[in-house]
């Protein structure tokens, strides 16, 4: 693995929250300097509560759809009080991380640590990784057919050149997530050791040598893998597969019910929301900076503002409110109790991580 227990204890450090929450909040502070007006103040107080109770919902049972899934992917390795603790920090993994970057390798170790052997932890994060992305590329190009050409926003103010650029930026993104899903399925199901040649030999380009180590590395695990999900029931996929259309339906809704908690939105605007959150996704995706602060909170008005007006300052705060910071604090909550319980073990795992070294390639 690429982690040991003093480099995960240090991505669940006080700078690791600091951070990300500075910059978010710097970004949204300035927002609302440049946009702040006197009656933003009497439409937060005229709130729909409904949708706010519909938008907690919809963030809990996102939630308790991660530990379902993670509980039921581990075969009921983890008790519902360990698949809490395991997504709230790997969801703070995630808002730490650069978003580029994402969680899974924290995600592994927070599962080995769990005394789930390794190689059945990688395959069990795998295995939510490819859902998540074959969950994508089945749901956009749905959404793109019932939302229309309104799904890119129309971004008048930077012209078409932008709006060109992001599509472009979208098309190449889909296709890549797209490559990669369906890699990882023939990798893992149809022929897992040609894919590991593969790997193997496209490390050997000069331009890839510096990353050699990890491309091999993952080339085992993926060997790995497939030697473990094989063996799986069809009750055991269909269990995955529901609990991630539960999950990312729920997490692309979420923008959707805040929004319509402050204005009236008709059927087809819900779905137009639903689908610019998906490109806006993309475009997180592509942020260096831990867990996209910053440029979140920056395109926000580009795709959700024609809703809102000048109030979308505003709404961006709260999403970002409920969707990031909280994982962050959570997560800083969750960690010292979680690590006090899996460092004091002083038993030594079933598997250990295979070691992989110059000489051997």
């Amino acid at each position: 693995m690429a982690l040991d227990d003093q480099k995960l204890q240090r991505q669940f450090s006080l700078r690791k929250v600091l951070l990300p929450m500075l910059l978010g909040l710097g970004v949204v502070g300035y927002m609302f300097y440049q946009t702040y007006e006197p009656g933003q103040l009497q439409t937060l107080k005229q709130a729909s509560l409904l949708w706010l109770f519909v938008t907690f919902l919809v963030l809990l049972i996102r939630d308790f759809g991660y530990m379902y899934r993670i509980r039921y992917v581990t075969d009921k390795a983890l008790s519902w009080r360990q698949s809490f603790s395991v997504i709230m920090l790997w969801e703070f993994a995630s808002c730490a991380l650069p978003s580029v970057v994402g969680g899974s390798t924290v995600a592994a170790y927070l599962l080995l640590k769990e005394k789930i052997p390794l190689g059945r932890s990688v395959a069990q994060v795998m295995v939510t990784a490819m859902l998540d992305n074959m969950y994508f590329v089945l749901a956009m190009p749905l959404v793109l057919l019932l939302a229309g050409s309104e799904t890119l926003p129309a971004l008048e103010s930077l012209g078409d050149t932008v709006r060109y650029g992001l599509g472009t930026a979208f098309a190449v993104s889909y296709l890549l997530v797209t490559l990669y899903a369906f890699l990882m399925c023939y990798a893992l199901f149809l022929n897992p050791k040609s894919v590991k040649r593969l790997l193997v030999r496209i490390s050997r380009l000069r331009w890839l040598r510096r990353w050699r180590l990890g491309i091999y590395n993952h080339a085992n695990e993926l060997l790995i893998s497939s030697q473990h999900l094989r063996r799986k029931e069809p009750a055991y996929w269909w269990r995955a597969s529901i609990s991630t259309i539960f999950v990312w339906t729920a997490r692309y809704a979420i923008i959707g019910c805040l929004i319509a908690a402050f204005t009236h939105l008709e059927a087809h605007e819900h779905l137009l929301i639903f689908a610019r959150n998906l490109i806006y996704k993309i475009v997180l995706m592509m942020s260096v900076t831990p867990g996209a602060a910053g440029v979140a909170e920056i395109a926000f008005p580009a795709f959700f503002g024609m809703f809102l007006g000048s109030f979308t300052t505003v709404i961006v705060l709260l999403y970002r409110l409920l969707t990031y910071y909280l994982y962050l604090l959570l997560g800083a909550i969750v960690f010292p109790r979680w690590a006090a319980r899996v460092f004091s073990s002083k038993s030594e795992m079933a598997e250990q991580a295979p070691v992989v070294t110059e000489k051997q390639l």
